[in-house]
C-alpha cells in the first residue's frame, strides 16, 4: 500500500513539474506575453440626450473590449454612455491600472469635436451651447492622456470619434475668431511611445457605417489583435480596409512614434519545441525500400551502401533468411526426387546394388533437406533478433533525443529566469528612483479630501490668482477660484474645494488670473515692478507719471490722503491727491 501511495505521490509531482516546464517553455518563447501587464478602458458613447443618438459606439465598444479579454489583457474595463462625472471618474480609476501597466489602451467611440486647437470628448450629457463649454461639459484629450502616462511601454489612444459632430452647429462662438469643428485635429503627442489613432485624418470626418459597426472599428477588429502582428503595420492594414470600405473617402490616420522594437498588442503564439533530427533517417528509407523489393541483390545493394549500423545487421539477416530460404526449398526437392528415384527402381526390378545406392542418395537428400530446414529456423530468429535490436536501438536514440531536449529546455529556462530577474530587479530600482525624486504630492494616488483645499490653493497661486496657501477654504480661496472661472471661462464651484476644480486648475500650464499690481507698481511679465519718472514728475492716481506740484501749504500737507490717514507723503494739489 506504501508502495502504491509514493508511486501516486511521484506520478503528480512529475505532471506538476511537466506542466511548470511546459508553462516556462510559453514563457521563454513569448517573454512579453508572460512578464507584461496590458489593460484597456473602452467607452462607447451612444445615447446622447442632447443631440440624436448614435447607433454603433455601444456595439463597436462591447466588440473591441471582447477582443482584448481575448487577447487575454489583464484589465479591461468597459463602460458606455457616460455622462461627465462619470467619464472623468473612470478615467481617474483607470489612471491607477496603470501605474504598473507595461501596454495601456483607451478606446473612444463617440463624438467629439475641436474647439480652437485643442480635441474634446464628448459625454452623453453635455448641452455645449457656447464654444467655452467645452472646457466644463467636454473631455480635453490631454485628460485621456494623462490617463495612461504611467505606462511604461505603450500608451495607446484609440478615436473613433470624427464623426459630423451635431453640437459643432449649433454652437454660440463667444468670441467670432474661435475654431469649432465637427472632426478632430491633427495632435502630436510629447511623450515617447505614445500613439493616437483617429478613424479619419486630422481636419476630417469618419463615417459611421451601415452595419453593427463602424468601418475604422471592423478594419480594428481584424487586424489590431494578431498574434505577433506589428501595432504600425496593424494600423497600415486598418488604413487600407478602411479607404477599400469607404471607396477612399475616408483615411484613418496615426499619429506619434515608437521606437525600434516591435511592438504587438497580443504576443506571438510560442513556437513548438524543434524536433531533433534522426541520424537513421537515411539508413531507413533505403531499408524500407529493400525491404519491399525482397530480393538477395537488393539487400546486397543495401549492405554496400550502408555497411556498418543496425540496420546493416538486419539487412544481413534478411538476406541469410533469403539464402536459407532457397537451400530448404532445393533440398526439399533434392529429397523428392531422390525418393521417386528410388520408388522407380523398385518397380522397375533394378539390381539390388542399384536400389541400395538409391536408397543411399534418398536418406542423404532426406538429411540436407532437415539441415536446411533447421539453417531456416536459425536465421529467422537472427532476423527477429535484429529487429529487437533495431527497436531497442531506435528507443534508446530517441530517449537520448528528448534528454537532450529537455536539458536544452532546463537551460533555456534557467536563462529566462535570470533575465526575468534582472528584469524586475532593474525595474523595482528604476521605480525607487523615480519615487525618490518625485514630488510628496505626487506620490500619492489620490489626495485626501483634507488635503484638497490646501492643493487647490497652490495651484490656484500658481496660475496666478491670489490665494493664500493655508488650507482653509475661505473668502480668499473663493475669490480667487471665481477669479478662476473668469479667466479660464469654467463653471466651477466656488464655494467648495472639489477634486474636479483640482484636476481642471491642474491642467492649465500657464497663467490665467491676470497680474495685479499695487499703487506704484505696474505689471512686467510675470512681475511687478516700480514705476520710476523723470526728474520733476510723480506717479499720479493711474500710475502715470505727471508732472511734480509746486510747495504745498500745510493745509495741504496735511489732507486727508486716499487712504483716510492724515499726515506721511501724500498731498492734495489741485484737487487731486499725490503720493510720493
Amino acid at each position: 500500500m506504501f508502495s502504491a501511495m509514493r508511486e501516486c505521490g511521484a506520478k503528480k509531482m512529475r505532471r506538476l513539474v511537466e506542466g511548470i516546464l511546459a508553462f516556462l517553455a510559453i514563457c521563454l518563447a513569448s517573454q512579453s506575453a508572460c512578464a507584461d501587464k496590458r489593460v484597456a478602458f473602452v467607452v462607447g458613447n451612444s445615447k446622447y440626450q442632447n443631440v440624436i443618438a448614435l447607433p454603433n459606439p455601444a456595439n463597436d465598444a462591447a466588440a473591441i473590449a471582447d477582443m482584448f479579454k481575448k487577447a487575454a489583457f489583464e484589465v479591461v474595463e468597459s463602460r458606455t454612455d457616460l455622462k461627465n462625472a462619470e467619464l472623468r471618474r473612470a478615467l481617474r480609476d483607470f489612471t491607477e491600472k496603470t501605474r504598473d501597466a507595461d501596454i495601456a489602451v483607451i478606446y473612444y467611440a463617440g463624438h467629439g469635436l475641436e474647439v480652437n486647437g485643442t480635441n474634446y470628448l464628448v459625454p452623453v450629457d453635455a448641452v455645449l451651447e457656447r464654444d467655452t463649454d467645452a472646457y466644463d461639459e467636454a473631455i480635453a484629450l490631454d485628460r485621456i492622456l494623462q490617463a495612461i502616462e504611467p505606462a511604461k511601454q505603450l500608451r495607446l489612444v484609440i478615436l473613433d470619434a470624427c464623426r459630423d459632430n451635431p453640437f459643432a452647429k449649433k454652437m454660440k462662438r463667444t468670441v467670432a475668431s474661435r475654431a469649432i469643428s465637427g472632426g478632430l485635429a491633427g495632435v502630436e503627442p510629447s511623450q515617447a511611445n505614445t500613439l493616437i489613432a483617429f478613424a479619419a485624418k486630422g481636419g476630417s470626418t469618419a463615417d459611421d457605417g451601415s452595419s453593427d459597426h463602424s468601418p475604422f472599428t471592423l478594419a480594428l477588429l481584424k487586424h489590431l489583435a494578431t498574434p505577433g502582428l506589428e501595432l504600425g503595420k496593424a494600423f497600415r492594414l486598418v488604413r487600407d480596409d478602411v479607404l477599400k470600405a469607404t471607396g477612399n473617402r475616408q483615411e484613418p490616420f496615426v499619429y506619434g512614434s515608437l521606437g525600434g522594437n516591435d511592438v504587438a498588442l497580443v504576443p506571438a503564439p510560442a513556437a513548438p519545441p524543434p524536433v531533433a533530427a534522426d541520424p537513421n533517417a537515411a539508413s531507413r528509407s533505403d531499408y524500407e525500400l529493400a525491404e519491399r523489393v525482397g530480393t538477395k541483390e537488393a539487400w546486397d545493394y543495401f549492405i554496400a551502401a550502408h555497411p556498418s549500423g543496425f540496420y546493416a545487421d538486419l539487412a544481413k539477416a534478411q538476406r541469410n533468411k533469403l539464402a536459407a530460404e532457397a537451400a530448404r526449398m532445393e533440398a526439399t526437392e533434392n529429397a523428392r526426387r531422390a525418393t521417386e528415384e528410388q520408388a522407380r527402381l523398385a518397380a522397375d526390378g533394378a539390381k539390388a546394388a542399384e536400389q541400395a545406392k538409391a536408397a543411399e542418395q534418398a536418406r542423404a537428400a532426406e538429411a540436407a533437406k532437415v539441415a536446411a530446414e533447421r539453417q531456416k529456423r536459425i536465421e529467422d530468429g537472427k532476423v527477429l533478433a535484429a529487429e529487437k535490436a533495431k527497436v531497442q536501438a531506435l528507443a534508446k536514440a530517441e530517449e537520448e533525443s528528448r534528454q537532450a531536449a529537455q536539458k536544452k529546455q532546463a537551460e533555456d529556462i534557467r536563462l529566462a529566469a535570470e533575465q526575468a530577474k534582472k528584469a524586475e530587479e532593474a525595474k523595482k530600482a528604476e521605480e525607487t528612483k523615480i519615487a525618490a525624486v518625485a514630488p510628496a504630492d505626487s506620490r500619492t494616488t489620490q489626495p485626501a479630501p483634507a488635503d484638497i483645499p490646501r492643493l487647490l490653493q497652490a495651484e490656484l497661486k500658481r496660475v496666478g490668482c491670489k490665494a493664500d496657501v493655508d488650507g482653509e477654504w475661505n473668502a480668499s480661496a473663493r475669490k480667487a477660484l471665481t477669479a478662476f472661472n473668469a479667466g479660464a471661462g469654467t463653471k466651477l464651484d466656488a464655494k467648495v474645494a472639489s477634486i474636479d476644480a483640482l484636476d481642471t486648475v491642474k491642467s492649465k500650464t500657464g497663467r490665467v488670473c491676470p497680474l495685479e499690481c499695487e499703487r506704484g507698481f505696474r505689471a512686467s511679465g510675470d512681475q511687478c515692478v516700480k514705476i520710476t519718472c523723470d526728474d520733476g514728475y510723480v506717479p499720479g492716481p493711474n500710475n502715470a507719471c505727471v508732472k511734480r506740484p509746486p510747495a504745498v501749504t500745510q493745509r495741504e500737507r496735511t489732507a486727508p490722503s486716499p487712504s483716510g490717514k492724515r499726515g506721511g507723503k501724500c498731498f492734495v494739489y489741485g484737487g487731486t491727491s499725490f503720493c510720493e
